[in-house]
């Protein structure tokens, strides 16, 4: 009787084994699927010179990343051939953040994105809606995911303080004469649902999150040192004083600044001495311009922040 027991539990649990093994093979072998398409889709919303094809692709693109998303454990997926997404992961794995941009005719960019909590087999994520058009102040703001100030991101840092949350890295192409860079902040209610803004930066108006614009043309530095818990960045300023009001035409002067944390909140810290910066980009920070050529031309070009 105990080793037909023996035996039933073997086959049982070798059965429930082989089970899961096969749904793992079928779910991976699905995304794998869902990947390649969303790859070639990806290119049309960035490369198709017609706005109306970029947006329909988009559309298309959205609808089938949910589906994906849908599938058991798909958090755990990387979706790494899919270049034109940024996704990057919360250092504690509580979340990742998926995120792009599109766009328009008039040079102007419309961004998307979703949080993607990490709950195993079931699917629980927070879609981004750009609202960028209708804030006004968004230095002053603190909005929710359905307000939200778009960018494409590249860094996550978890902050442990008081009430925890991360600061976001995030590149936020603005429109035919300049480009924008964030800081933004995110943390979570106490239903779990994401805020963004957060009056941590003391610079003696605690700024929600930081905002820099600079002319299209040039490149701005802008990124984490952790083990100075320093956030650096270039300075920039106008290429005259009369232009001092024209934040389009802001380039680097060669100088740095930087937010120094303290204490749980972000400190300004002016002319920083580089020579005492470790040189090391933003891990897997892609210029979404950069990777636009990447993606026209199929050749290898220099990764740069």
């Amino acid at each position: 009787m105990r080793g037909s027991l023996l035996a039933f539990l073997f086959v049982f649990s070798f059965g429930a084994c082989f089970a899961q093994h096969s749904d793992e093979a079928k779910n991976l072998k699905q995304l794998n699927i869902y990947q390649d398409s969303l790859k070639n889709i990806g290119k049309v919303f960035i490369n198709n010179p017609e706005e109306l094809e970029r947006k329909n692709a988009n559309y298309r693109f959205i609808k089938m990343l949910v589906m994906a998303l849908k599938i058991p454990h798909s958090f755990n997926y990387p979706f790494d051939s899919v270049k034109t997404v940024s996704i990057i992961n919360s250092p504690d794995n509580r979340f990742r953040i998926l995120s792009w941009h599109v766009m328009n005719q008039d040079g102007s960019y419309r961004y998307y994105g979703t949080v993607q909590m990490n709950t195993g087999s079931s699917l629980l994520m927070y879609p981004l809606e750009d609202y960028t058009p209708f804030i006004k102040n968004p230095e002053d703001s603190v909005t929710d995911n359905h307000k939200w100030y778009g960018a494409q991101y590249y860094k996550i840092i978890r902050i442990s303080a008081a009430k925890p949350y991360y600061v976001l890295l995030g590149w936020k192409g603005n429109n035919v004469k300049s480009t924008k860079k964030v800081i933004e902040v995110l943390s979570f209610d106490r239903d779990n649902k994401p805020v963004l803004g957060m009056p941590v930066f003391g610079d003696g108006n605690n700024r929600k999150r930081i905002v820099f614009e600079y002319t299209r043309q040039a490149s701005m530095l802008l990124r984490y040192v952790p083990d100075q818990n320093l956030i650096v960045f270039d300075h920039l300023a106008p290429p005259d004083q009369k232009m001092k009001d024209s934040p389009e035409t802001f380039g680097p002067d060669l100088s740095y600044d930087g937010y120094q944390l303290k204490n749980g909140r972000w400190v300004l810290v002016q002319n920083l001495d580089m020579r005492n910066i470790p040189q090391t980009q933003d891990e897997g920070y892609t210029d979404p311009k950069i990777q636009a050529i990447i993606d026209r031309k199929a050749i290898p070009v220099r990764k740069r922040n």
